[in-house]
């Protein structure tokens, strides 16, 4: 029976945790947003097994709220919050930055912090992935703080809270907050151009915080500093500019152009990760702004669209490598860094893994970020609009094959009428299409992978056992149009893309010679032109670098009525945001479709072992923990928002107490 726990808002009571249970088994937490500071997205437990997954259930059902009228907003939220256990107690922000605490054995409520933050704002990303946690070793048992909760809100507020009771911590910044707005080398030009998205790193006493940052709208937004915090006092220990601005540094001529060191952006949206062990941090580097315009950036923009090894205790750089150079395309090192250990002819290696946009797995050394699998530069094609200089080569795996395809042919053109295929042609034939990393063009040019990838900010998940990182993909394509400022003409544009029904996006690029307009390719039943899957999980042998299996990920149809619904096929995959989780026990979990399903998958050979309703689409990353009593429980948020549906959900699964043991 589904059990719907109603918030209660019960300030300052005390969390039961799991006091009442019998300690009977080990306690299996999630610490931290990917699991642990490495990323993993592993979880050492194997109650839930290959062998009895098909008896999970729903075990409990919490609701945040956040869909009442009461916490109404300019801008439609999107809950994606990935919570944590720790200490017997679970912990989950909202889009609103509340933080919630619930029992995780039964999801009861223990507590709720609202920061109110203004609701009148169009914040870029209206989510909060997901809290942070600290245990102050050197305090005393009882004092206050001892654990603590980290928050960073879409309102760019950090802010500390007592894990007991969700009271702020006084000795953390002004009153339990940092302003992360205060300091930046480029403030932002309005709230909305920047704000947090991803929870904090938090490893060696320092909090370490990214940024989301509008980049799409003009070339200097705000900038993108890396900045760490003492964890106790809130006050900044180091900042990391990844747009140089010392002429010493050796990517400092990498930059040329009229803006060059003043541009914005090269941020980290994504969650990072740390090797506390080696002080170490990983920053996932974005592209400078604006996206798809580079003219006033030119040069490699070498720390932009890298992987950035910094120092944990002093933010002095140790190594870059750089995914995409001198980006045209909204090629965002999305993904989470994954850390792993990597078994190889007789020896270990410390390995770093880097899902991209691009459809490509990289797999580094964590030490060094050299290539673990060799990775060749490959010509591309070069730009055609004026004061543009592409990057002649990009970086490109030579082992690992793209988990994506890399390139659209008209002859590919797929859709279930004629009329369907059509029209595809008809939108793809007047594009520039060279395959991936044609460069954006005033006529329009064929973007695959898209803007959401290839892999996204669902990131990778590893075993560490059995050697395996398993990726979901987007495999569909877009357009990108660069428009010449003079020759736009908004109300036209928008007035013929209405009646064409192909929803383009605009980003006015102020500070360039042009407005940009893109769009994802689809047919008039709503299904893309690329031919399917649309989207896929796939899995990736860590000790060769090759491809296991790859299978279709959830389907399409929820965007569509019943008529159109019955006639989508679970072969065509879908489009999808969100992560996967690995366990001990051979299950990969996953939600991210527009289906309102969570999938568990056989690592080693992907085979479908079950699938779990949800209330919504689960546009989130799963977690998963084990409590005393030995139950093991997966746990997903659900309502994404737009085509994945609104919701305020928290879904918890666990194993079926039942004696009936039937599929």
């Amino acid at each position: 029976m589904i059990r719907i726990v109603v918030p209660t808002l019960l300030l300052g009571m005390t969390p039961i945790g799991w006091s009442c249970l019998t300690a009977q088994a080990q306690e299996v937490e999630w610490i931290a947003y990917g699991r642990d500071a490495q990323g993993t997205r592993y979880l050492p437990a194997s109650e839930i097994n290959r062998d009895n997954v098909h008896r999970l259930e729903v075990a409990w059902t919490y609701r945040t709220g956040e869909t009442d009228p009461r916490f109404a907003t300019s801008k439609p939220t999107s809950f994606q919050a990935t919570p944590i256990v720790v200490d017997g107690v679970m912990y989950l922000s909202t889009p609103l930055g509340r933080v919630v605490a619930l029992d995780p054995a039964s999801g009861d409520e223990l507590w709720v912090f609202d920061p109110n933050i203004r609701r009148d704002i169009t914040y870029g990303d209206f989510v909060s992935r997901g809290v942070s946690t600290w245990l102050d070793e050197s305090a005393p048992r009882d004092a206050a703080c001892r654990r603590t909760i980290f928050v960073a809100n879409a309102q760019s507020q950090l802010i500390a809270l007592d894990a007991r009771d969700g009271k702020p911590c006084p000795e953390f910044g002004q009153d339990g907050m940092v302003d992360l707005k205060e300091g930046l080398r480029l403030p932002p030009f309005e709230p909305q151009a920047y704000s947090m998205t991803s929870p904090a790193l938090v490893a060696n006493g320092l909090v370490v915080v990214g940024s989301s940052i509008a980049d799409n709208s003009r070339p200097n937004p705000a900038s993108g500093e890396i900045r760490a915090f003492d964890a106790r006092t809130g006050v900044m220990r180091w900042s990391w500019d990844p747009i140089p601005q010392d002429s010493n540094d050796p990517a400092y001529g990498d930059w040329r152009g009229e803006l060059a060191h003043g541009t914005g952006g090269a941020n980290a949206w994504s969650a990072l990760s740390a090797d506390p062990e080696r002080d170490l941090v990983f920053i996932p580097a974005t592209s400078a702004a604006p996206d798809y315009y580079g003219a006033l950036r030119l040069g490699e923009n070498r720390y932009a669209n890298s992987i950035v090894a910094l120092k944990l205790s002093t933010g002095e750089l140790v190594w870059a490598f750089q995914t995409v150079h001198h980006d045209l395309w909204d090629y965002d090192n999305a993904s989470p860094p994954a850390l792993v250990t990597i078994r190889r002819n007789g020896a270990e290696i410390p390995a770093v893994l880097q899902a991209t946009k691009t459809g490509m797995l990289f797999v580094l050394h964590r030490e060094t970020g050299q290539p673990i699998f060799p990775i060749e530069e490959r010509a591309v094609p070069q730009s055609d609009i004026p004061l543009e200089e592409a990057w002649p080569t990009q970086p490109f795996t030579s082992v690992t094959p793209p988990l994506s395809p890399h390139r659209f042919h008209l002859e590919d053109v797929w859709g279930i009428t004629d009329d369907d295929r059509a029209s595809c042609r008809t939108a793809i034939e007047g594009l520039r299409n060279e395959g991936i990393f044609t460069p954006p063009s005033v006529q329009g040019s064929l973007m695959i992978p898209s803007n959401i990838g290839g892999a996204h900010w669902g990131g990778v998940a590893v075993d560490p056992v059995r050697q395996i990182a398993v990726v979901p993909v987007n495999r569909i394509a877009s357009m990108v149009q660069l428009i010449p400022r003079g020759e736009f003409d908004r109300e036209r544009y928008e007035a013929a893309d209405s009646r064409l029904g192909h929803d383009y996006e605009y980003n006015m690029m102020r500070g360039t010679p042009y407005v940009m307009r893109r769009r994802i390719l689809l047919s008039p039943s709503g299904l893309p032109c690329s031919p399917p899957p649309f989207g896929a999980l796939v899995a990736v042998d860590l000790r060769t670098g090759g491809k296991i299996w790859e299978v279709p990920l959830g389907s399409m149809t929820r965007p569509f009525g019943p008529d159109m619904a019955a006639r989508v096929r679970d072969e065509w995959g879908s489009p999808n945001l969100g992560g996967p989780i690995a366990t001990a026990g051979g299950v990969v979990f996953i939600g991210a479709a527009l289906d309102r399903w969570l999938r568990a998958y056989d690592i080693e050979n992907g085979r479908e072992l079950w699938r779990g309703p949800l209330p919504e689409s689960g546009k989130a990353t799963p977690m998963g923990y084990q409590v005393r009593s030995g139950e093991q429980f997966v746990v997903i948020a659900v309502g994404g928002g737009d085509v994945f549906g609104t919701g305020d959900y928290l879904v918890a699964f666990r194993l079926s107490t039942s004696s009936q043991d039937a599929r």
